[in-house]
């Protein structure tokens, strides 16, 4: 098999994976955390033998789909941390930005952090062995742009890593009880999660030659 052919395969290989991934999203935005492997395999016009041979099982399907969607979400608040704006307007833009992709999908977070509400009809499925590598990612991405613009004097990377994963911690079980009970506006949430944070992140001085925090 030639170089061409292979890449040809390779390519239609990955088209067929995303085919298969946005039917998955069609029935995750219907069915929440109740979507199903069967659902996802008559939606995409195929059997459940053939899900799994692309995905290998539920926990395989999460996975992809995990990954598709934090990609995304990072994707938009890399964009809100590099706005051109004052640091507090930028901080809560970026809360802001992760509330509103839960807000907006409330049905896909629900599937990615509480599959257990739903069906348990695919067995073997432990969300806690795939959600908690989304939060460590998320807190690691952020570690790694606090560390990078902000001096935090001695001890900094293990300082930016402790800010970086509870700052999403913060905003994971905040947005989380927010999402399921609405008891304030997303404005307000915002402006409160911002200010629990905001006294040392206003004295933090920004690392010379950086674009700021």
């Amino acid at each position: 098999m030639d170089t061409t052919q292979r890449t040809d395969q390779q390519r239609s290989a990955d088209r067929r994976r995303r085919e298969l991934l946005e039917a998955a999203d069609r029935v995750v935005l219907r069915d929440g955390p109740k979507a199903s492997m069967n659902a996802i395999a008559a939606e995409a016009g195929i059997t459940k033998p053939i899900l799994y041979r692309h995905f290998g099982d539920k926990g395989g399907l999460y996975a992809a789909l995990a990954k598709r969607h934090t990609d995304a979400l990072l994707d938009s608040l890399r964009a809100a941390l590099d706005a051109p704006a004052e640091r507090r307007e930028r901080v809560e833009s970026t809360l802001d930005t992760y509330l509103a992709a839960i807000e907006a999908r409330p049905q896909v977070y629900r599937f990615l952090m509480h599959p257990a509400e739903g069906s348990q009809s695919d067995t073997g499925f432990d969300v806690g062995k795939h959600s908690a590598p989304l939060l460590r990612r998320m807190g690691e991405e952020l570690a790694q742009v606090i560390g990078d613009r902000l001096d935090l004097g001695p001890g900094s990377q293990q300082l930016a890593r402790v800010w970086g994963h509870g700052i999403v911690g913060m905003m994971h079980a905040a947005g989380d009880w927010w999402l399921g009970e609405r008891p304030c506006s997303r404005a307000e949430l915002v402006k409160s999660l911002a200010d629990l944070l905001w006294g040392r992140l206003a004295a933090a001085a920004d690392k010379l030659g950086s674009p700021g925090f």
